[in-house]
């Protein structure tokens, strides 16, 4: 899939989604959503992806809303954001349910919504001189992109709530002390560590590793009882795959399992 806000890119067994308008700062508009839609429309459908790895070209990650849009708009704004995230917010549905895990790449300035689809990473990893901005309220807006979900998973409650309320901006070593990435990495090594984990994960066993992310989603909003049994359910359907009896066998002849995402 190729479009002018992003693009697919197949590395073996790895999507590489790229937000391709680093020039702009990867701003997020109504094309941007569509196209988020898309990819993740297609890349959910795609068993033969084990991992995703989302970068972005330019300087910086994103710097959020497109505010030049909303500047010659504001009549018709609510009506735009209505539309924008039924589309968004479709594609972080889809991508937070699907099997293979998903890897962020971050540098420069990470802003607003887009922080919220950086906390919905499996994985985050992020240049040490990466800086990641509430914004919201510093325009009077609130929150949208999965934010006040995905920050509170990541920081917990209290802490995301007061990042997004004063409007809070985190060097990347504030970033990694309050839970919202994984790792630090060098300007020159962010990229290829991403890579690294990437590549790792999607050698992995990817239907166990999509039970334990759709687990996850579930595990603050359900009572204990009905927790262990989306657990036993979900285990029920790791022991029927190939991937088990691989890493079963493996276990038992003392030798690294051979997974194939099966």
């Amino acid at each position: 899939m190729t479009d002018q806000t992003m693009r697919i890119e197949r590395d073996g067994a790895i999507a590489r989604l790229v937000f391709a308008q680093g020039e702009r700062g990867n701003p997020i508009n109504g094309d941007f959503c569509a196209a988020f839609l898309d990819a993740a429309n297609t890349i959910s459908d795609d068993r033969s992806i084990r991992a995703v790895l989302i970068v972005a070209e330019g300087k910086n990650f994103s710097f959020g809303g497109d505010i030049a849009t909303f500047v010659d708009e504001l009549d018709r704004l609510p009506g735009m954001i209505r539309r924008w995230t039924s589309a968004l917010h479709a594609g972080i549905a889809r991508f937070a349910r699907m099997d293979a895990p998903v890897v962020v790449a971050v540098q420069g300035m990470s802003a607003g919504g887009m922080n919220g689809l950086v906390a919905g990473a499996d994985y985050v990893v992020t240049s040490k001189t990466s800086r990641y901005l509430a914004a919201y309220t510093g325009i009077a807006f609130c929150a949208d992109a999965g934010t006040s979900v995905m920050l509170s998973r990541r920081m917990g409650i209290a802490r995301a709530k007061r990042f997004l309320m004063m409007n809070e901006l985190l060097d990347a070593e504030a970033a990694l002390v309050a839970g919202l990435v994984d790792e630090l990495a060098d300007p020159d090594d962010y990229l290829a560590r991403a890579e690294a984990v990437a590549r790792q994960l999607a050698d992995g066993p990817t239907r166990a590793f999509g039970e334990l992310r759709r687990l996850f989603l579930s595990v603050e909003d359900q009572p204990l009882e009905t927790q262990l049994e989306l657990e036993a359910l979900a285990l029920a359907r790791c022991a029927g795959t190939a991937d088990a009896r691989e890493g079963i066998t493996a276990f038992a002849e003392k030798r690294k399992p051979a997974f194939k995402g099966e």
